[in-house]
């Protein structure tokens, strides 16, 4: 039974956090129902309360024990990937090279089991600078010190949970190594504090990369395998963050760097987990901008703000994202990957924010020439995000009327408790006073009534006239119904015309991402609404990052907004089609219109929101096996 199926399977349900059937999270993995229930079996068996998954008349949830299940490593969990982490150590630790008959003997594994291996080995060498050569029965590694690390770096993150900083995760990936996995808390605690007081911001979403590189660099050095120095002129904060990391590493590690080692780490620090604080002058800060790096940021800052609508021309905002493109590039010359634990939700939260990430980075790569993966694309849009915030924080307030009689000044205190608790998200324009409103004639938002409300609907909450706990959770849960509500209705007008009963398929094959893409396409080609460059250029968006932006839907685009009108061509899976690095039930080719871009923000994100709900997807999955079916469905789920 495969520990990466029941892995998966832990993952979906941690984090849809509701209870899910059999048949549901088959369909996510692709699997049989009755596959998943064995993998409900030996999760449990894991936990030692038997309570990683619940089982229930609703289907399974995550349990307590659940985080805890991912990170138990059992006897016979998983030995090829086990053996192959042993057969590479080994090959790094002895450069002479190893005898195969005494090492399938040691490994107690066949010969042909030990040959398999190396041919795993082989295939993982694939693209780097590495090469494995064998003479008779004498299998050696060959390659340069710093490659031989980012081989021992990749083994490792195939060992970590990415998602967390975990002493576990490192007691894992370290397993064998000069360095006590204990000893890496505080070391990392260390180095946050001391970074901090040398004025930088640290990075913590990426830092458990960097400290595993810094493991991996004082077990090379403990094993006489240090790097030489680099001839060129380090950067200018490299001598001090090294002498830093140099010591640390000796205090928590009792392992000495040398200055080769201490300066690489330290540009891997700077690049990676560190970004300049407020205390450092801004000149400083900019000083390692190459000049076309900064021409290129704003230029395509500039785009996407015509190109989508919103705000991200600003001086500040500029200098921040060009530090982060420079140590990116400096990454990328390294062929150095840095993990972001947030690239998931971020896609299925805010898939607009990364959509505009993604547009950013095309457009940064064609003037740039460095390929950008989706982590840091996640990375782009935490900044993209952080700048959007406010403007959207301004745009989801609601209006609101108070309607508390008049009693001395107790609307007044009524007035300043609500916007004492509800300030951020509600803004009262109106009190009444009278005891007999005219309940039709409010137009805001939200009416809050000391009295009952003469009117039924969502935007009316009976409050307390001193404003209470659970009055502030009652109307906060109004104000979540009523943004819903506005989106969705929105919505139900937009697909309405955007939907075309021609470009509908079920069931959809699975047969690759590409593959399917064209099918849709042509459908839509076909209608006279799209041509083949929309195609090809869909097909290259997709190439950059995974349009699968929740576990049950895709949404295939293109960057450019080429379509004679904006259509939709939907495919329905009978179970589910493999997509990216999990799998959908739906794929929704959406073709969009220089005319209609206002439109495109509304349909994406609020699509993106209705498929995120477990429940709606698989209503209309179940029953949309026509057109119209699938259409009265999402209307009747869009309606609630």
């Amino acid at each position: 039974m495969s520990r990466q199926r029941q892995d998966q399977l832990l993952s979906v349900l941690l984090r849809q956090r509701e209870w899910a059937t059999a048949a549901s999270l088959a369909d996510v993995l692709g699997v049989t129902p009755r596959s998943i229930r064995s993998y409900v079996a030996a999760l449990n068996a894991r936990a030692p309360g038997g309570d990683a998954v619940e089982s229930g008349p609703a289907g399974y949830r995550a349990g307590p024990g659940a985080r805890d299940a991912l990170r138990v490593r059992q006897p016979g969990d998983s030995p090829p990937r086990d053996r192959l982490h042993a057969l590479v150590r080994t090959l790094l630790d002895v450069p002479a090279g190893i005898d195969v008959f005494e090492t399938a003997e040691e490994l107690h594994v066949s010969e042909a089991t030990l040959e398999a291996d190396l041919a795993r080995v082989r295939s993982l060498l694939e693209g780097t600078e590495l090469v494995l050569e064998r003479e008779r029965a004498t299998v050696r590694l060959r390659g340069t010190e710093t490659a031989q690390r980012r081989l021992l770096s990749r083994l490792a993150h195939d060992e970590m949970d990415a998602a967390s900083f975990h002493p576990e995760t490192f007691r894992t990936a370290l397993a064998g190594s000069a360095v006590p996995a204990e000893a890496v808390g505080p070391f990392k605690s260390a180095l946050v504090r001391e970074l901090g007081e040398l004025g930088y911001y640290v990075n913590e979403l990426a830092i458990s990369d960097v400290l595993l590189h810094i493991a991996i660099a004082a077990e090379r050095v403990a094993a006489g395998h240090a790097l030489e120095p680099d001839p060129g002129a380090p950067r200018e904060a490299v001598p001090r963050v090294g002498a830093l990391i140099a010591r640390l590493a000796a205090e928590n590690f009792a392992v000495n760097l040398g200055a080769g080692d201490s300066e690489h780490l330290a540009s891997l620090v700077l690049t990676r987990i560190v970004a300049p604080g407020k205390d450092l002058p801004q000149d400083v800060a900019g000083s390692g901008v190459d000049p076309a790096v900064e021409h290129a940021v704003r230029a395509e800052l500039t785009r996407a703000a015509e190109e989508y609508q919103v705000d991200l021309v600003d001086e500040a905002f500029v200098l921040r994202l060009a530090l982060h493109v420079q140590n990116l590039l400096r990454r990328a010359e390294e062929s150095a990957l840095t993990r972001n634990p947030l690239t998931r939700s971020l896609k299925s939260s805010y898939p607009m924010i990364f959509e505009v990430a993604v547009s950013i980075a095309s457009g940064l790569h064609d003037r740039l020439g460095t390929p950008i993966h989706d982590d840091e694309i996640a990375y782009v849009a935490m900044h993209v995000g952080g700048r959007l915030e406010r403007s959207r924080k301004a745009e989801s307030i609601l209006t609101a009327t108070i309607v508390c009689p008049g009693y001395y000044e107790l609307h007044e205190l009524l007035r300043s408790s609500v916007d004492r608790s509800l300030g951020s998200a509600i803004e009262v324009t109106s009190v009444v006073t009278n005891v007999d409103p005219d309940w039709s004639a409010f137009d805001t938002d939200l009416v809050l009534s000391t009295i009952e409300p003469g009117s039924a609907g969502d935007r009316f909450v009976r409050i307390q006239p001193f404003l209470t706990d659970a009055d502030v959770e009652r109307i906060q849960q109004a104000a979540a119904r009523v943004r819903r509500a506005r989106r969705l209705t929105r919505l139900r007008g937009e697909l309405a015309r955007y939907f075309h009963a021609g470009a509908y398929v079920h069931p959809l094959a699975d047969e690759g991402e590409e593959a399917i893409i064209r099918r849709l396409g042509r459908l839509l080609v076909e209608a006279g609404l799209i041509g083949e460059d929309y195609i090809e250029n869909t097909i290259t968006r997709e190439r950059m990052s995974s349009t699968a932006f929740t576990d049950a839907l895709a949404v295939p685009h293109a960057l450019q907004m080429t379509a004679t009108r904006t259509a939709i061509a939907i495919g329905v899976t009978g179970g589910s089609v493999a997509w990216g690095e999990g799998r959908v039930q739906v794929v929704a080719l959406a073709a969009f219109s220089e005319s209609d871009r206002a439109a495109f923000q509304t349909v994406f994100e609020q699509l993106v929101e209705v498929f995120s709900e477990r429940d709606s997807v698989q209503r209309i999955v179940r029953r949309g096996t026509s057109f119209e079916s699938f259409l009265d469905e999402l209307v009747a789920v869009i309606d609630g």
